[in-house]
């Protein structure tokens, strides 16, 4: 993906998200220069990849596949094991219309997928296989709005504003909007490089070309940024 394109996506995310009076936290706004500035504060916020990120997972047609994310708060993967310290976290996603999020599950992550405004969220799911391809034999056994469903394999689900959808690990999912999207998402820790398995493989974090200055950095450019340091 090119930096200008990414730019431009960030800014219209943005003022999508703020239309919907939620609004992101202060870092999200530092410039590159202010990152340099803020090296004692900001090392928990790279350490759990809080931030800006975008994909179009390898597609390079990010309108038609790809995803708008912001991470809010998220802890540390081992905080699983020893059960302390932060074992959450929370996204903002702006899904675009009939924009396509790949067949994916989490291993251990489980999560709620919540509309926040906007138009229609709709996700299709399967339950994993044995050999981790999509059972299409069982039933997907769901709760929306804590409320159990039953879906059958390959089914779809759809979420209006205000609505939400359980999904435990295993279960896969895959998603799009019927006009523009403001998602939520609450979940256990968020581990990007160890916790999807996605059907089809794709690209997870995009290889950027530099043809503009980034006008906030990506999560995926902090190791850049701490080789810099």
């Amino acid at each position: 993906m090119k930096r200008s394109e990414i730019n431009a996506i960030i800014e219209s995310a943005d003022e999508f998200i703020q239309s919907h009076g939620f609004h992101l936290p202060p870092f999200a706004y530092w410039k590159p220069m202010e990152w340099q500035k803020n090296r004692d504060k900001e090392q928990l916020i790279i350490e759990t990849r809080l931030g800006w990120d975008i994909t179009d997972f390898g597609s390079e047609k990010f309108a038609e596949c790809g995803l708008f994310l912001f991470t809010l708060r998220n802890g540390s993967p081992d905080n699983w094991k020893t059960k302390t310290g932060k074992i959450y976290a929370e996204k903002t996603l702006v899904v675009e219309d009939s924009q396509i999020t790949p067949m994916h599950f989490h291993w251990t992550k489980m999560e709620d997928i919540i509309n926040r405004g906007g138009g229609i969220l709709t996700m299709q799911l399967f339950n994993a296989s044995p050999d981790m391809k999509l059972d299409t034999q069982q039933n997907v056994e769901v709760f929306k709005d804590s409320i159990h469903m039953v879906v059958p394999p390959g089914g779809t689900v759809d979420l209006e504003p205000g609505e939400s959808i359980t999904l435990e690990p295993y279960c896969y999912h895959q998603f799009w909007g019927k006009g523009r999207v403001l998602v939520g998402e609450v979940s256990l820790v968020n581990d990007d490089v160890r916790d999807n398995k996605f059907l089809h493989k794709v690209g997870r974090f995009p290889k950027i070309i530099e043809d503009a200055s980034p006008m906030y950095y990506l999560v995926s450019d902090y190791d850049k940024l701490l080789e810099g340091a």
